[in-house]
């Protein structure tokens, strides 16, 4: 049917790139800066736990502490994008934007004061702040890639999208320099000569704590942000406010008779409805069971990058070093993965998305990370010759490469742009909870299940074939407005003149 747009809406769509949407992509993106540094530093500071508070030789946590460490906020980041998914679609984007902020920040200076003589208790106070910490991460998946997506133009609203999450990859490498800092720093002090354990003990607080900081210095910049044009116009119906708003942040030319206000009629229909279940049942299904096996994917890969390496002999025999010198080579080595391959992913994307579209890089994505994983399982213990390391990496990062240059950025885009306005952070919300149970279930498997490594790529492998199996379901959303890919604006609605 025909679509009628909104002046001020279709004046956004048109409008050219200017200093307020690089902005908001620095605003927005510093929560995923946020994000992947707590959520990803703490696989590089297990082994200090390990070696502090229960004394392995290794560093080694026993199994239930391991999967508590890893799995815990990943469990309150489901809860999370749940609950402010949903609360950003009922109470506005902007309104609960800051307290996913302050959750951030609280939780992350309280894990590293995690305090008790006893081991167990300071590892249930870590993992209760950073459930919490989870908690407030989840909020800002839906509600930072909604602002963004309702924010930007047609024509390049999937590079801004991308570009804000590119923001996740900056926190994973900031997270790796930070603890090679940090424990080259206390390395060579006099007090760790004699106080090994002592001084390994101030790393890992350090580390956690400084997570507070990228979000302290973006949380003015969250509140002076108005409400997105889309959520004012469509949601609240107060055209005046979504037009001044968007004029007081952008030059954006649009003519409007604001003499009265329109009233715009469109289709309530509830997410639980069948009318919903018709229109976007599929889509939703897609996005979730995409980022789902993603997820499995990607967060196992991150979490257990040690363990996959150990697996060939590439940090050597950590019983023969000291903490914090086998936690500088994790760190290290997670530092060379992020800069050669998953830095360059996340770039390609902001640079190709609009020009290639979403779904052909999801598809190739998941295709090349099959294709790259079989190629380290298959002749697994071939790897292990020392000789072999550096190819080994090198297709590690290829296979992290395309995950960002693949699904891992486009099951982030996807969701903000082909569900209407009032469900749209709620959905996103939905999808995003989705890839995360997928990352729960990819520690707890490598975690618990005693399966070989070897075995366990070649079952990540099979993920990604399910990923590009439910992507031929998904629509391509490139340089296309948001009503026209949702539907929302019809022939019978009203529109301002």
């Amino acid at each position: 049917r025909a679509r009628k747009q909104i002046k001020v809406l279709e004046a956004l769509d048109v409008a050219g790139t200017q200093l307020y949407h690089f902005t908001t992509i620095v605003i927005a993106g510093m929560g995923f800066f946020t994000d992947a540094y707590d959520l990803f530093s703490v696989s590089l500071i297990a082994d200090l736990l390990g070696r502090i508070y229960y004394h392995s030789a290794d560093g080694r946590l026993p199994g239930n502490v391991a999967g508590a460490v890893s799995g815990v906020a990943l469990c309150g980041t489901v809860l999370g994008q749940l609950f402010f998914g949903w609360l950003g679609d009922r109470m506005g984007r902007k309104l609960i934007y800051g307290v996913t902020l302050k959750l951030m920040v609280v939780c992350s200076l309280a894990s590293g004061l995690s305090f008790h003589n006893k081991p167990e208790c300071v590892v249930a106070t870590l993992c209760f702040f950073r459930f919490w910490l989870g908690f407030g991460i989840g909020g800002d998946y839906p509600l930072s890639a909604t602002i963004m997506s309702e924010y930007a133009n047609k024509r390049t609203r999937g590079a801004f999208i991308a570009a804000v999450f590119a923001m996740q990859g900056l926190g994973n490498l900031a997270a790796g320099a930070v603890v090679l800092v940090l424990s080259a720093s206390f390395k060579n002090t006099a007090a760790y000569d004699t106080d090994q354990l002592g001084q390994a003990d101030y790393v890992w607080r350090i580390v956690l704590m400084l997570g507070a900081v990228p979000a302290l210095l973006t949380y003015y910049w969250r509140m002076k942000m108005p409400e997105t044009a889309r959520y004012t116009a469509l949601i609240t119906k107060n055209l005046k406010l979504a037009a001044s708003d968007m004029a007081a942040v952008l030059n954006i030319d649009f003519v409007s008779d604001m003499d009265a206000e329109a009233v715009v009629k469109q289709d309530e229909f509830g997410l639980f409805s069948m009318e919903f279940l018709h229109k976007h049942g599929r889509q939703l299904l897609g996005t979730t069971v995409c980022w789902f096996v993603l997820d499995v994917v990607f967060y196992s890969l991150n979490l257990f990058m040690k363990d996959i390496f150990n697996g060939i002999g590439w940090f050597g025999d950590a019983a023969e070093m000291s903490p914090l010198e086998q936690t500088y080579k994790i760190a290290r080595t997670q530092a060379i993965i992020v800069v050669g391959g998953s830095l360059p992913g996340y770039f390609l994307t902001v640079l190709f998305v609009d020009r290639i579209g979403r779904i052909k890089i999801q598809l190739m994505g998941f295709t090349m990370m099959t294709i790259f994983m079989i190629g380290l399982a298959a002749p697994y213990k071939f790897w292990s010759k020392p000789n072999m390391h550096a190819g080994f990496a090198i297709m590690y990062a290829l296979i992290l490469f395309f995950s960002n240059f693949g699904p891992n950025s486009t099951t982030f885009i996807l969701p903000t742009e082909i569900f209407p306005t009032r469900l749209r952070s709620t959905c996103n919300g939905i999808s995003a909870a989705g890839g995360k149970c997928g990352a729960i279930i990819g520690v707890l498997w490598f975690q618990y299940s005693h399966t070989s490594i070897r075995s366990s790529l070649l079952l990540l492998a099979g993920c990604n074939l399910v990923g590009v199996m439910f992507t031929l379901a998904l629509p391509e959303s490139k340089g296309m407005s948001l009503e026209d890919i949702t539907g929302e604006m019809e022939e019978e609605m009203f529109s301002v003149t």
